[in-house]
């Protein structure tokens, strides 16, 4: 399964996109070994409307406009459902064994996620009820993924 990455902001240079970067390139690495394949981050600049509904609106219509059918989209999002790392392996493990060939994890503007996509998205995923910067949510995401990787391949990097 190609998992991407689609987020709204661009990440400057700095510790922050290097910290990212070596945790995607090693779920890169580890990925192919439990069927799950590193497909790259695509980033869009935030919306210009005047108002967060049509900011949320037009990020929204980007990031469906990419979407190929089938893909499983989970969203990032502070309102979502807060998962272990072990519950979050199995969701992907099952999405991967269910004949899911894409899925996209989608990090929203400041504004959050607009409500359609909310509807179609198979999880809206929290990594805690505390607001995080987007650099720092991108740095947890790539952990994340290793993380999911080695779970899923029984490695022991993830302790139970």
């Amino acid at each position: 399964m190609k998992i991407s990455v689609h987020a709204v902001g661009r990440m400057k240079a700095g510790p922050e996109r290097e910290l990212a970067d070596r945790y995607f390139e090693r779920f890169a690495k580890s990925g192919p070994a439990v069927g799950l394949e590193f497909a790259g981050i695509t980033e869009i600049s935030e919306g210009r409307a005047a108002n967060a509904s049509e900011r949320r609106r037009d990020e929204g219509a980007r990031l469906q406009g990419q979407l190929q059918p089938g893909t499983a989209l989970i969203l990032l999002d502070e309102r979502g459902k807060s998962l272990s790392s072990e519950e979050f392996a199995g969701r992907i493990g099952q999405l991967r064994d269910g004949g899911r060939r894409a899925m996209v994890l989608a990090i929203g503007g400041a504004d959050g996620h607009d409500q359609t996509l909310r509807d179609d998205a198979e999880l809206v995923l929290s990594f805690g009820a505390l607001t995080w910067p987007h650099q720092l949510v991108r740095v947890m995401l790539g952990e994340q993924l290793y993380r999911i990787a080695t779970i899923l391949s029984g490695h022991p990097y993830h302790r139970s």
